[in-house]
């Protein structure tokens, strides 16, 4: 297990899912918690558990469809640690699975502002900071839709392939860097999400997002090397984009 003591990790969507699991594991290898959810109850859940492996949190209740709290919470983090460690861009919304056009535009535009433009801004926002870092490391949760483009998924699909086009941009931006950046597909998994998304689903025959987020951790991990990667967690393995001809 690597250490991480010493070190500040800000994950987005902590409250529950994934989100959650991956700050616990964080905490578990030494690393205080930035914990940002719009669910105070399961950010206070997640303070408790974390506080239980012995690692202590800052909770952030915040609507990341705000703007001006995420530029905020970059220069807080800035007074108070100077740096930031590791990123995790684990927040995000399905949206309606519907044909294109039927999709109401207020959907759409939700979709793309919590996924993408709130995405975006926090990456602005913290960059200086992970850069000060002598190993930061930045993980996006995108999704197999991405590359599937499967039928009716149109706005959380283009919005995780927005998402992903982001992070590899920032990747080749910061390649000379300490900074690693990464995307993950964890694949489908017994989340909340998951369930909105397909209701007739049986949840057992599903990935615990205990487990995937165990897998994910390993992204975090100031000895990576790789960037601008795809993280496969189902065949647990780096995927490298195709480059342009």
């Amino acid at each position: 297990m690597f250490d991480l003591s010493g070190r500040t990790a800000l994950v987005t969507g902590a409250s529950r899912g994934i989100g959650y699991f991956i700050a616990l594991e964080l905490a578990r290898r030494g690393a205080h918690i930035i914990a940002v959810a719009r669910t105070v109850g399961g950010l206070e859940d997640l303070d408790d558990d974390i506080k239980a492996v012995g690692a202590s949190a800052t909770l952030v209740p915040l609507d990341l469809t705000d703007m001006k709290a995420i530029d905020a919470l970059g220069g807080s983090i800035h007074e108070r640690w100077g740096k930031l460690d590791v990123l995790v861009a684990n927040a995000g919304v399905l949206g309606t699975i519907s044909p294109i056009g039927h999709i109401k535009a207020k959907d759409f535009e939700k979709v793309m502002t919590l996924n993408v433009n709130a995405t975006w801004r926090l990456m602005r926002s913290v960059e200086p900071l992970i850069r000060a870092s002598d190993a930061g490391r930045a993980i996006f949760l995108s999704s197999g839709v991405a590359h599937s483009c499967r039928p009716f998924w149109g706005g959380y699909a283009a919005s995780k392939a927005a998402i992903e086009a982001l992070a590899r941009i920032w990747a080749n931006e910061l390649v000379n860097t300490a900074v690693r950046i990464n995307c993950v597909n964890p694949g489908a998994t017994r989340t909340a999400m998951r369930a909105q998304a397909v209701p007739g689903e049986n949840p057992d025959t599903l990935p615990d997002p205990r487990d995937v987020a165990a897998k994910i951790i390993k992204l975090a991990d100031p000895a990576l090397t790789e960037t601008g990667m795809l993280y496969d967690v189902r065949e647990d393995r780096m995927l490298r984009y195709r480059e342009p001809e």
